[in-house]
């Protein structure tokens, strides 16, 4: 192989990365950051469903144990304190999952599948559907 015959790199493929290559990967970068936070936000409050609908399964078993060491027990008569030693987590109270607005919310256990409520006693399903098992025992 002759000296002559090695290809010679010409004065455009000698230099670096262009401006436009530059731009473009910026904004795909950009675009790419701008998807993460949008979907981010949407994760936060999946998990914050995913771990309410946790929480009511949870009492939920609960009571179903509790109904059956005590069968004549009128559901309506309920009281959370008295299905704590059913919970299957061993956890010393009831859990108390957190609303998308960061409030506090109580599991009404006097209904079965037991349901979420807000202070003022209204049932909180943002989800919209009772059998998503999101903010809901699911089906």
């Amino acid at each position: 192989m002759k000296l002559q015959d090695v290809p010679r790199l010409s004065r455009r493929s000698r230099r670096g990365t262009t401006l436009i290559e530059l731009t473009v990967v910026i904004m795909v970068l950009m675009a790419m950051i701008g998807a993460t936070m949008y979907f981010g936000g949407n994760i936060d409050t999946w998990r914050k469903g995913k771990r309410a609908s946790e929480a009511l399964r949870e009492v939920y078993a609960a009571q179903r144990g509790f109904l059956a060491d005590n069968p004549r027990r009128n559901l309506t008569s309920l009281i959370g304190s008295e299905l704590v030693p059913y919970l299957p987590s061993r956890g010393s109270t009831l859990p108390t999952p957190e609303a998308l607005d960061g409030t506090t919310l109580t599991v009404n256990v006097q209904v079965s599948p037991p349901k979420l409520q807000k202070a003022d006693g209204t049932s909180y399903d943002p989800s919209g559907s009772g059998e998503d098992s999101l903010w809901d025992v699911g089906k």
